[in-house]
Parts: C-alpha cells; structure tokens; sequence
C-alpha cells in the first residue's frame, strides 16, 4: 500500500490542486490529510489561491481514498462541506512491524508504544527525529511552509517515508 501524507492546506486550492496532482502522480493508494484543511486561522496569511469551498470540491472527489484527522483550524462546519469524516484527533495505520500513529499536532501526544511512529503536520516543517520511546516524523505543509521549508508532501511504501516538494522533488527519506 502507498500513502500520499499533506497537511496544513489551510484553504488553499491553488496547492490543493497540486496535492491532488500529485497523489495521480504518485500512483498512492491512500490520501492522508493531517488536518487544517479549509481554513487559514488567524495567525496565518492567506495562502496562495484561498478558496475553500474549492478545496472541499476537489477534496471530496477523493473522497472514497482519504483517511483524515483534525487540525486545530478544522470545526464541525467544515465536515458540513467534505464528504469524509475529518474530525477524529487521532488515527492509527498498521504498516506490519510498526504501528504509524497520526495526529494533527496540537493535541497531547497519544499513548505511543516503544518504537513507534509519530506522524504530524501543525508545525509546517519537515521533519524526522529520533526520540526516546519513538519517531518523529512531520511531512511539513503543502500550502504554508515556515521556517524556509520547501513546500512539501511524504510519501510512504515499502517500509520507506519519502519528504518531496510541490514539484515531487524528493529533498529527505527515512527508512523503517
């Protein structure tokens, strides 16, 4: 299986469509959203292209591949426009020796087994760390890079986590 990782859009169609471009490009079998997905929150710019509604259309035309979760800028109103649950805190994927655990980032960290996988967004700066019970992994923002990172999306298969960049560019790789 392939995962497509993006997070952070924060209503941007303008990287929404070049989300979905890639996802066809990368032949991924699943979509993962790390949450803030339609919304820009008042501490952040308006990113390239702000259009939510647009971003929920293209969105929902994924739908049936999308696995999301809840950024700090997601509400119940904008699960009134996707057409995929995107409200739960926490998500878990099984990739077979290791367990993937997903969150947006704002919250308290789930209860992590020893030598796990911690994946977020929140933060919008790729990342992979070793920690002391687990790995930190953050696939950085698509649409509102900060602290000079390259616009990004992960990519995971075969027991490997790819960072690209907009362009599909990969700039980092972690091996499990």
């Amino acid at each position: 299986m392939k995962y497509l990782f993006a997070s952070d859009l924060h209503g941007s169609a303008y990287y929404a469509e070049k989300l979905i471009a890639r996802f066809e490009e990368e032949r991924a079998d699943r979509l993962v959203l790390l949450g803030d997905l339609l919304y820009h929150g008042p501490r952040n710019p308006l990113p390239e292209g702000h259009n939510p509604q647009r971003v929920a259309e293209l969105l929902n035309e994924k739908k049936d591949v999308i696995l999301a979760v809840r950024g700090n800028c997601d509400a119940e109103i904008d699960q009134m426009l996707l057409a995929f649950p995107c409200l739960a805190d926490y998500a878990v994927i099984d990739l077979g020796k290791k367990l993937l655990y997903l969150t947006h980032g704002h919250l308290p960290l789930p209860p992590l087994q020893k030598g796990s996988l911690l994946l977020n967004g929140h933060f919008h700066v790729p990342a992979c760390e070793e920690r002391e019970n687990y790995t930190y992994l953050n696939c950085g923002s698509l649409s509102l890079p900060k602290e000079n990172s390259p616009h990004s999306y992960l990519v995971y298969e075969n027991g490997l986590f790819v960072w690209k960049d907009e362009n599909g560019t990969e700039f980092m790789r972690y091996s499990v």
